[in-house]
Formats: structure tokens, C-alpha cells, sequence
């Protein structure tokens, strides 16, 4: 038996935490894919669970870490085996914005206990509770809301606190994070099956590979492929650009693109030379970034950009950071979006 529930610190009711207005505050990712900013908002601190809220948070710490010593160790592989005959989960902890966009997409919204921070669509989703950055999480803000299942991206972390958060009982399914069309059928599939919801992903399925055929084919009567350099920050130093292997690299090619930076892996700072090689034709930017630097023309005119054919043709273009980068069920219309953007002298959307 789970000490957490022996102890009865479950809510009184089973159904999910109301929704809440707070403030959001996502670090950036260390990997190069810093998560789109959330609007700051006032109140309470992150991972507000039962236990924070009767208990205090110092006493709900102890407890939490008490609690992720002491129980027997859960099944790694989690899964609907936890869960009473006929009932899905009822208290649903998502990380991973694309995972969150599952759950509702599935209509199973209503068993969404808490987010983390990437978790920006739909806008319902900001008001819930915030566990925190997916690579940054803390045991205790999820085990002091006592779900039933932890949904998690991969690569979420870091590695101790996922170790504790099974070390405490808790059901987790974990679910690949392949940046392809495939990949975003396996993360379909993955969170259907984990909410007993296999028909609504069915459908769901069937739904995002009609969508994805079309664009698919419209950007393959494409022959032309302009040189696209995506920069995912400007701020505190050089250009923060994307090489090859790059979630960024991916949705150009697929948005009938060419990475500029195709001879560097991964995000890395932009040299002056290196910008100069790139000779990109299009620089595409988060809209945050466009927001923060103030007009396209400031953008263009830094130095890294300014004697390049983008710059002297005027094309800097930018898109919602997690559409873009997302990987969810919206990949056609992200693809689509890009698209539209890199050819605007084709036909391209509907």
C-alpha cells in the first residue's frame, strides 16, 4: 500500500484541481530550446498540492522526501495496470507542452491535476498548476498533489528527482521524444493508451495523418528550398543559432527549407564567420525574440546579419516557439505556417 495514500492526503474529491491563475517562470533550457515565456501571475508558489496548503511548505517537504525514502519502489514501466478495473486515471501531472496538448486534444482535460511551464496550449492550460521546467522539476510540488499518473516527456528531469518520484509508488509513463511525423504518432499512441482513451487517439490519429498528407504534398510540388538560418536568442551575447540534429533543422526541411547552418550540430553561438557562411536567405526568430528586439529592422541590421541576403532582402520571419519547436498534434499546421512563410510566391496553404 502507498504510504500517501495510507495516510489519506488526498484531496477530499477525486476530480481534478480547479484551475488557477499564478505566476509562471520557466528556465531556460540548457539544450538550446529555452520553453516560450508565460505571462507572469500573481499568487501562489509552484506545486501548491494539498499537502503545501494544509501543512506548510517546509513540513509538506519533509514529508514528500520521507515519503520517496520509504515506500517500496513502482513498477518503472507504470501504466493503466495501477488503476482500478474500468477507471483511467483521475489525477493526470503532465510535462512536456506537446504531452499537455495531448491530454486535451484526447478530451481528457478534466484529469489534469498539473503542468509544467512548456505547457502553453491550449491558453486553459496556463491556468493550472505549474510543477515547474521539465529539466528543472522537484519531487515534492508532484507528490504533494498525490496523482495517479505522471505523464513525462523524455529527457524530463533531472535523473534523482525521476528516481524519486518512482522510489515514492507513483505510476509515470514515459513517452520518446522523436521530432518527426512518427514521433508525434508514438506520442499520440503512448498517451491514449496511458489514459485508456485508445478510440479518441484513434481518432486523433486518423485526424493528424490526413492533415499531414496534405501539407505533406502541396510543400513537396515545392522545387525551390531557400537557405533558412533559425536563431532562438539574441540575448546576452552572439546569436544563439541551430545546426543540424536541431528540432529547428527538422521543421525547416519538412517546411521545404534548407538549414543554413547544416555543417555545425546542435545550438551553438554564431560567429560573425560563421553567420557570414551561413549566407542565410531567410533568418526565422521566435515571435518572442522579434518582440524583444523590437522591429525586423533591428534584427537585420546587427552585424552577424547585416551583409547577408536575408538582410538585404528583408526576410527575417517569426513563429510561436512552441508550434514551431512543439512536436504535438499541431505539427501540419506548424509545418504549414512555416511554409507559407518560406514561400510566400507559392501556393502553399490551402
Amino acid at each position: 500500500m502507498r504510504f500517501l495514500r495510507f495516510v489519506t492526503l488526498r484531496r477530499p474529491s477525486p476530480g481534478p484541481k480547479p484551475p488557477c491563475a499564478h505566476c509562471r517562470d520557466p528556465k531556460t533550457d540548457q539544450a538550446g530550446s529555452p520553453p516560450p515565456d508565460r505571462k507572469k501571475r500573481p499568487g501562489r508558489p509552484k506545486g501548491h498540492g494539498f499537502v503545501a496548503q494544509t501543512l506548510g511548505q517546509p513540513v509538506a517537504r519533509m514529508l514528500a522526501v520521507a515519503l520517496a525514502v520509504t515506500v517500496a519502489p513502482a513498477n518503472p514501466a507504470g501504466g493503466p495496470a495501477a488503476w482500478a478495473a474500468d477507471a483511467g486515471p483521475e489525477r493526470i501531472v503532465a510535462v512536456g507542452g506537446a504531452l499537455t496538448e495531448i491530454v486535451y486534444a484526447l478530451g481528457a482535460q478534466d484529469r489534469l491535476v498539473a503542468v509544467d511551464s512548456t505547457s502553453l496550449y491550449p491558453a486553459a492550460a496556463r491556468d493550472l498548476p505549474d510543477v515547474g521546467y521539465m529539466r528543472n522539476l522537484a519531487a515534492e510540488p508532484i507528490l504533494a498533489l498525490d496523482p495517479d499518473l505522471v505523464l513525462l516527456i523524455e529527457d524530463a528531469g533531472p535523473p534523482p528527482v525521476i528516481r524519486q518520484l518512482h522510489a515514492a509508488g507513483l505510476t509515470i509513463v514515459t513517452v520518446p521524444d522523436d521530432t518527426s511525423a512518427d514521433g508525434v504518432r508514438t506520442k499520440i499512441a503512448r498517451v491514449a493508451e496511458a489514459l485508456g482513451r485508445q478510440a479518441a487517439g484513434a481518432t486523433l490519429l486518423d485526424q493528424f495523418d490526413n492533415a499531414y498528407a496534405e501539407v505533406a504534398t502541396r510543400i513537396a510540388a515545392i522545387d525551390h528550398s531557400p537557405r533558412v538560418l533559425f536563431v532562438i536568442s539574441l540575448a546576452g551575447g552572439p546569436p544563439m543559432a541551430a545546426g543540424a540534429g536541431t528540432s529547428a533543422a527538422t521543421m525547416i526541411d519538412l517546411a521545404g527549407g534548407r538549414n543554413a547552418l547544416d555543417g555545425m550540430d546542435g545550438f551553438k553561438p554564431l560567429s560573425p564567420e560563421a553567420a557570414a557562411a551561413a549566407a542565410p536567405d531567410i533568418i526565422l526568430v521566435p515571435q518572442r525574440t522579434l518582440d524583444a528586439a523590437g522591429s525586423k529592422a533591428a534584427i537585420l541590421a546587427r552585424p552577424e546579419f547585416a551583409d547577408s541576403p536575408a538582410a538585404r532582402a528583408g526576410r527575417l520571419e517569426a513563429m510561436d516557439m512552441l508550434l514551431l519547436l512543439g512536436f504535438g498534434p499541431r505539427l501540419p499546421e506548424a509545418v504549414d505556417t512555416l511554409a507559407t512563410k518560406l514561400h510566400p510566391d507559392r501556393t502553399v496553404q490551402r
